[in-house]
């Protein structure tokens, strides 16, 4: 991934068993540790970033090399205090289609997701409080806040995210609980009450196997790109 621009690239890693760790030194980037979870991983890399913007991408998610000047350009709107990108699953399913499709739609509704590549200006960040530490739905709680602070803006720039947790499975079923969840939490169920109801969707085919035989689930790496006050 190429990103042109004056950037800060934060890599925060929740505990993840895979080569992530010595790939992310290799680059010369910086890499910092925090418990898991998408929450939790997404405010670290807020804290320890010294940009005026802050935007987030989702470990699974890429953005093109304009994205970074397409963020500049729109935080020239005094109004604009956050936006997101246009999102394009990636691969052939027909899970993948129809989710490419289904974004927009929910868009229109006022939904904005995490793997959308959210950017936010840093003082309204800190003023709503950040990414909170929830299991699931951080990404809606934080866009939520936001929009009582200013004008949140969609760019049609692309970013392609994977659509690996809807694939090795029954992606009717998988939908339908991830539509079930959120119409309890628009209903008010606390998003920790909900994680609970998650974890067996999201850690499904996500277990490493070690020499033991035994089996372990890893963690979800988040990648935060901050985005410098350089112009």
């Amino acid at each position: 991934m190429s990103i042109r621009g004056p950037v800060e690239v934060i890599v925060v890693d929740g505990g993840s068993f895979d080569e992530t760790v010595e790939m992310v030194r290799g680059r010369g980037v910086m890499l910092i540790t925090s418990e898991r979870g998408r929450g939790l991983q997404m405010h670290a890399g807020a804290r320890a970033a010294r940009g005026c913007a802050l935007w987030f991408l989702h470990a699974d998610t890429y953005p093109s090399p304009e994205s970074a000047g397409r963020i500049i350009e729109a935080l020239r709107d005094p109004k604009v205090v956050a936006g997101n990108f246009g999102v394009r699953f990636d691969g052939t399913r027909r899970a993948a289609r129809f989710l490419t499709w289904l974004y927009p739609q929910l868009r229109k509704l006022g939904l904005a997701y995490g793997d959308s590549a959210i950017f936010v200006r840093r003082e309204a960040y800190e003023q709503v409080g950040g990414f909170q530490p929830f299991p699931i739905f951080e990404d809606l709680d934080l866009v939520r806040c936001l929009r009582k602070s200013g004008r949140l803006i969609h760019l049609p720039e692309i970013v392609v995210t994977s659509s690996r947790r809807f694939e090795g499975r029954s992606f009717a079923l998988t939908f339908a609980r991830w539509s079930f969840l959120q119409l309890l939490y628009w209903l008010g169920v606390h998003p920790r009450t909900l994680g609970r109801l998650y974890a067996p969707i999201r850690g499904a085919g996500k277990k490493v196997k070690h020499n033991d035989g035994s089996s372990e689930a890893c963690s979800e790496v988040v990648q935060v790109s901050v985005e410098s006050c350089e112009s």
